[in-house]
């Protein structure tokens, strides 16, 4: 079996401000932010006991269901595809957060426990109040955070379409980060069924087959990974794979989702998709045209391609406003109605 590299680690900062936080993301490297949490008051619940750490969530959560997930022994934390790759190999549905917290301590001595998860739930709604006195200086407090329970539970490689940064607060976490350009590397699984939306590697991290994956080995040359601690916090670059795996048996974790990217801009996914359904299947001498042209005009690899146009008459082309995007919008959905 080959040999892979260890993952080299995570560049780390302390005491990290406003300025030492935009200086980071200006590198578009992932970092680790120790402590960036540890005055929080959830923390410090967390740091005297597992015990400590939900009663202080469930004090500022009123009585509503969350959506859960729910695995199997069998699949040993891996929220993941079935065998087959048509469906996944875990189920969802809706439980009290206080019955769900209830099942996460009950379980901690169980040998092979069922894997559980609640993913993303919006903390205003959760844990209203919460905010107020855990708060984050470093970003807008327009970014909204959002809050991950679980047990000792595995989450594939996957990206994100936004900037992200989070803080542990109950058990420890460690990430294993890849840059974007190992998208070819990592072996992604089918984009329409996907456990959480966007695609995910396939090569399980722990254990990669590097007969059916053997690129993966390049992939390994260039990942990254730390361990995160009660209170400490990461940052995540738009488009960056990352595994994760929750290592302890009560866990919980909140992020913060951003993009800075002009308001009112159409999805990039949802261009990919429709890219696949209009030119994936075309001849390779005309992909070849079609790849030339994105490059020009929305790439725009060889500068402005209407610089030499007044504005008045570069439509499309020209510079993005409120009245374009909404030209644009009326079109696309002339368009799209057709297919």
């Amino acid at each position: 079996m080959t040999q892979l590299p260890e993952p080299r680690p995570i560049r780390e900062y302390r005491n990290v401000d406003v300025r030492t936080f935009e200086e980071i993301r200006a590198t578009g490297q992932p970092a680790i932010l120790r402590g960036l949490g540890a005055d929080w008051p959830a923390v410090k619940a967390a740091n005297e006991s597992v015990e400590s750490g939900v009663a202080y969530l469930m004090s500022f959560a009123p009585p509503r269901d969350v959506m859960a997930l729910l695995g199997a022994p069998e699949i040993a934390g891996r929220f993941f595809y079935n065998a087959d790759l048509t469906g996944m190999n875990f189920q969802r549905g809706k439980v009290a957060l206080a019955q769900f917290f209830e099942r996460l301590l009950r379980d901690r001595e169980t040998e092979r426990p069922y894997s559980l998860a609640v993913q993303s739930e919006t903390i205003a709604q959760l844990l209203p109040g919460f905010v107020a006195v855990n708060p984050i200086p470093l970003l807008d407090p327009a970014v909204e955070p959002r809050i991950w329970i679980g047990n000792r539970i595995r989450v594939a490689p996957h990206f994100d379409l936004m900037e992200n940064v989070g803080i542990v607060v109950l058990g420890r976490r460690r990430f294993t980060l890849f840059p974007p350009e190992q998208l070819p590397n990592l072996y992604i699984g089918p984009i329409e069924v996907t456990p959480a939306g966007t695609p995910v590697s396939l090569v399980e991290l722990a254990n990669p087959d590097l007969d059916r994956f053997p690129r993966y080995a390049e992939a390994a040359k260039h990942a990254q990974s730390a361990v995160l601690e009660p209170g400490d916090g990461i940052y995540i670059p738009f488009h960056w794979w990352h595994g994760v795996d929750s290592l302890d048996s009560v866990n919980a974790f909140i992020n913060y989702w951003w993009n800075d990217a002009q308001p009112g801009l159409g999805g990039p996914y949802d261009a990919l998709l429709h890219a696949l359904f209009a030119l994936r299947g075309l001849p390779e001498d005309q992909r070849k045209v079609w790849r030339m042209v994105f490059d020009n005009f929305v790439f725009m690899t060889e500068g402005d391609p209407v610089a030499h146009l007044p504005d008045s008459a570069k439509g499309a082309l020209g510079p993005v406003d409120a009245n374009q995007l909404t030209r644009m919008r009326g079109t696309l959905k002339n368009l799209l109605g057709q297919l």
